[in-house]
């Protein structure tokens, strides 16, 4: 059994609240409307914590430039830094927002990093190169159509408009970050709204180039990521991919977590429908498996 010890510091996960005035579509499991109520509590429960931040994996909002100001004004309650990145559904927009999205999550940039002692994380915009984020004149959309073309002829199971890609900026970028990070010792904790691993209609369109990437580093520890709302997780090498389950998704059922840092693994309290996990640093496949979801 674990020893029980105080984690060296700890943060909050969120992921899709895709808040939006409207019907609920109960065929689909969505009830828009009821976010906000769920992120309020899921608040308290942080306030209540010693956090360091907390993350909210994309897709705050639904549509509409307009309900942002309802979700967000919610995170003026939140006692801790707040981080938040994009989803596909935060560009569901009017065309003259679409280059404000970033600055309306309060992002430093599309994509960037921080550290934590000898924790680095990093946060991704997966929607860089898509059929709906980059504005209308901008050439990422005709390379978005490209890429989805080209996945549709391959018969690709995430051959779908409504995921996205990184751009050769973006690789770059995040490939010498994942070098630094290797030379420094450190262990990398990636954000991205899209999931990569396991094979799934919602992972990126660059999935398997990016898995590559991420093979290729041994300080790249966790992948942590929403869009796929009931959520999923696999282990590949030495890479721990979390899909965190969405917030809209059930009419009264919240879905939230903590994730406590260790020296040698990462401790996640889920709440609601979150399950709990125990994530070995050092990729070990022995002691992944979830726990009972705490209520």
């Amino acid at each position: 059994m674990t020893e029980k010890t105080a984690p060296l510091f700890s943060f909050g996960i969120i992921a899709d609240p895709q808040y939006a005035d409207v019907a609920p579509r109960p065929e689909m499991g969505r009830y828009y409307a009821q976010s906000p109520q769920k992120l309020d509590a899921a608040i308290e429960v942080f306030n209540a914590e010693n956090l360091a931040f907390v993350v909210t994996l994309g897709d705050v909002i639904d549509h509409g430039w307009e309900n942002f100001d309802t979700i967000l004004k919610c995170y003026e309650n939140l006692k801790h830094r707040s981080i938040m990145l994009p989803g596909n559904h935060d560009f569901a927009v009017a065309p003259e927002h679409l280059a404000g999205v970033h600055a309306r999550l309060q992002m430093p940039s599309p994509w960037y990093d921080f550290a934590i002692g000898r924790f680095r994380f990093v946060v991704l915009d997966g929607s860089d190169v898509s059929l709906f984020a980059p504005p209308h004149s901008d050439p990422r959309r005709e390379l978005a159509a490209q890429r989805l073309s080209a996945l549709k002829e391959a018969g690709a199971i995430n051959a779908q408009d409504w995921n996205g890609s990184f751009s050769d900026a973006q690789v770059k970028w995040l490939a010498e970050t994942l070098d630094a990070t290797d030379a420094a010792g450190e262990n990398a904790l990636i954000f991205c709204h899209y999931p990569l691993y396991p094979d799934n209609a919602h992972n990126m369109w660059d999935a398997p180039q990016t898995l590559a990437l991420l093979g290729a580093h041994h300080s790249a520890k966790t992948w942590f990521c929403g869009h796929n709302h009931v959520g999923n997780y696999g282990l590949l090498g030495q890479t721990h991919f979390v899909n965190v389950k969405g917030m809209v998704d059930t009419l009264d059922e919240n879905t939230f977590a903590i994730a406590d840092m260790f020296e040698d693994r990462i401790e996640i309290r889920g709440f609601g429908r979150e399950e709990s996990r125990s994530l070995l640093l050092s990729a070990s496949a022995d002691l992944h498996q979830p726990t009972a979801a705490r209520r």
